[in-house]
């Protein structure tokens, strides 16, 4: 009698110590993804997901903070997965060892945003630069992410292309959110000044006020986004399969297609362009 209630209880432990693994293993089908404020605002994963998810029984979870903080984060092995938007940056990370290979995902571009009353006299203009000159020549209020974003990267390119040092620029005119691009636009409605975004954020943005897209279509405000595994041999604990996984469904035919197929109000968010 005491073998059997013994050979129960050792069968039962089992049991149980399988059913364990099964739920931790389950709970594990997951990455983390570092990525930027612009895919999440535009709405994209909202969208992209859940058919990832229907495809692979993956989860992603998504840390949405500036490209600059993104990368940081992925060099801490914070992430499995790194998707952002300024291209030197991301070569850099796979030069140092940080990822392992940096692929080319989809494209958007940026606008140059401001009042209707434009007193840049910008309107219509598809040079970035020149425009960026008339507003700092007049000194007419310009909100910056200043967040290390690749927003604010860019941005800051344009200005050191237009002659300027933006650090050198009088906080009275040019303001610095330190925050994502949603709070930033809603900064920039609040004071009726011009600012850079996104397109995709600009499209899904609620708060317009008496913004608008002023100057558009200069190849300058080409906006590449990059997708990057992060390096295993160097964090042991990097999601290797499925973070490879992800991409390689980002990458893939139907991954595009569905990248393409993502609108805001009717417009195509994002033009995929990967090189596979």
């Amino acid at each position: 009698m005491k073998l059997y209630i013994w050979r129960t209880l050792c069968a039962l432990m089992v049991a149980a110590a399988t059913l364990a693994a099964g739920t931790a293993s389950a709970e594990d089908r997951f990455i983390t993804v570092a990525s930027t404020t612009s895919t999440q605002n535009s709405g994209l994963y909202e969208y992209l997901l859940p058919k990832f998810k229907a495809d692979t029984g993956i989860d992603v979870h998504v840390i949405a903070v500036g490209t600059g903080q993104a990368i940081k984060l992925a060099k801490k092995g914070d992430a499995d997965v790194l998707l952002v938007h300024h291209k030197p940056s991301e070569l850099k990370f796979v030069k140092e060892g940080y990822g392992v290979k940096r692929f080319d995902l989809m494209y958007n571009d940026f606008v140059i945003l401001g009042p209707k009353d434009d007193p840049a006299g910008i309107k219509g203009g598809k040079e970035a630069i020149k425009a960026l000159k008339a507003i700092a020549d007049k000194k007419l209020p310009f909100v910056s992410r200043g967040d290390d974003s690749g927003t604010n990267k860019k941005e800051l390119e344009l200005w050191k292309a237009a002659g300027f040092d933006a650090k050198s620029f009088d906080s009275s005119w040019y303001r610095e959110t330190g925050s994502g691009m949603g709070a930033t636009l809603n900064v920039a409605s609040s004071m009726n000044g011009y600012t850079l975004s996104d397109r995709s954020t600009w499209l899904n943005f609620g708060n317009k006020g008496d913004l608008q897209i002023l100057v558009q279509g200069d190849e300058h405000l080409f906006n590449q986004y990059g997708v990057i595994l992060v390096n295993p041999e160097r964090f042991p604990h990097v999601k290797k399969k499925m973070g490879q996984t992800f991409i390689d469904w980002l990458l893939s035919d139907k991954g595009q297609k569905i990248i393409a197929g993502y609108r805001i109000k009717g417009e195509q968010a994002f033009f995929p362009n990967a090189k596979r």
